[in-house]
């Protein structure tokens, strides 16, 4: 089997494409896999990094208010999708899969023109726009949440869930290692709070301000701030024994295995990793995305009673209380746990890899 999987621009599509390549290949090793991604995306380090090969288009996105940069579009476009038809008529790919993002659009559209059977994968409860226009044209539409009939052919949706990193599968047991890996009290209560690898500033500001009610002798933090904002940010936890900051944290199996409470922007990839691990989440979802679909993320999970919701714009009255609050409330806790890991999908990888094998064997016979 040959596939192509396209796609990426941020970890939440580029993990749970590396995802599905490995079930690919846990499932058949000899299944022949090529990415393809947006140069200069993260894709284009992840990728390689993971063994597998990649191409690169020149594609980005297209504002959707005036910008100067919408002038490069077509150019764009137009350049990704004549490397797009080099790029199917040389590999010849059985199935194409898209994850999402820029670069998905021209390779399957290209890829369906040629007949090529196609799958994608939508990650959150509200569809990106790209994936809603390649709908149509696909076979398979694997998503995540309920209620995505809305949007996609109903007779083309499958449940699947999203695929996380393997290492996020089990944390149980881990805690001792955590402890020992991020340099914390076994002790105390610890809150972890992350907003991304690039960081979530409203989250930053959000601790920030009110650092001072983290001067307890119950409680620990460990702040992923991100590379935008480390620098800014770790100056004014200096006299917080308590208060661990970090700019990126490569051991999230351990983060979460730690984490009594965890505070979290409400990307796919987040919400699907903490529906597995059942940590007992405080959400804030980011309003800087694309169609406000972090908001819809949460209320996916608020409306099953598994997590709580902080507006973004009330995150520095209210964020760091509600987080002591819940780090004191085990029946809470236990409560939310119980109830968002309901909802993981641990099998999403396998289901989708299955998918897409089924799809790549009608097109061999």
């Amino acid at each position: 089997m040959k596939v192509i999987i396209s796609g990426g621009g941020t970890g939440g599509h580029v993990y749970p494409a590396l995802a599905i390549a490995n079930a690919l290949k846990e499932i058949d090793t000899k299944t022949e896999i090529l990415f393809v991604g947006a140069k200069g995306k993260l894709e284009m380090e992840k990728v390689p990094k993971a063994g597998y090969p990649i191409k690169g288009l020149w594609i980005s996105g297209f504002q959707r208010k005036l910008s100067i940069r919408n002038l490069s579009f077509p150019f764009k476009l137009l350049s990704s999708l004549i490397k797009c038809i080099g790029i199917v008529g040389k590999f010849k790919p059985d199935v194409v899969v898209g994850v999402g993002g820029y670069a998905s659009g021209p390779l399957l559209k290209i890829a369906t023109m040629k007949g090529v059977p196609a799958l994608i994968q939508e990650q959150n409860s509200f569809a990106g726009v790209t994936n809603r226009l390649l709908a149509k044209s696909v076979q398979k539409i694997c998503v995540a949440y309920d209620g995505m009939e809305k949007v996609f052919p109903k007779e083309r949706i499958e449940i699947t869930g999203n695929p996380v990193r393997t290492d996020i599968m089990n944390v149980s047991g881990k805690k001792a290692e955590a402890l020992k890996h991020f340099g914390l009290d076994p002790e105390k209560k610890t809150i972890f709070v992350m907003g991304g690898s690039l960081g979530a500033r409203s989250i930053n500001n959000a601790i920030a301000a009110q650092l001072d009610l983290l001067k307890r002798e119950d409680v620990q933090v460990l702040w992923q701030a991100g590379r935008l904002y480390i620098e800014e940010f770790t100056p004014k936890v200096a006299e917080f024994s308590n208060v661990k900051i970090t700019a990126f944290i490569d051991r999230m199996d351990l983060a979460y295995a730690m984490a009594d409470v965890v505070v979290s922007r409400a990307g796919a990839l987040s919400i699907s990793e903490l529906c597995l691990v059942g940590s007992p989440t405080i959400l804030v979802p980011s309003p800087n995305v694309s169609e406000d679909h972090q908001t819809h993320n949460a209320m996916a999970l608020v409306k099953e009673k598994a997590a709580i919701l902080v507006k973004d714009a009330d995150a520095k009255e209210f964020l760091v209380k509600k987080a002591l609050k819940l780090t004191e409330d085990k029946e809470m806790q236990s409560s939310l746990s119980k109830n968002i890991k309901q909802l993981g999908k641990p099998k999403a990888a396998i289901e989708i890899a299955k998918a897409v094998f089924d799809l790549g064997t009608q097109k061999q016979k």
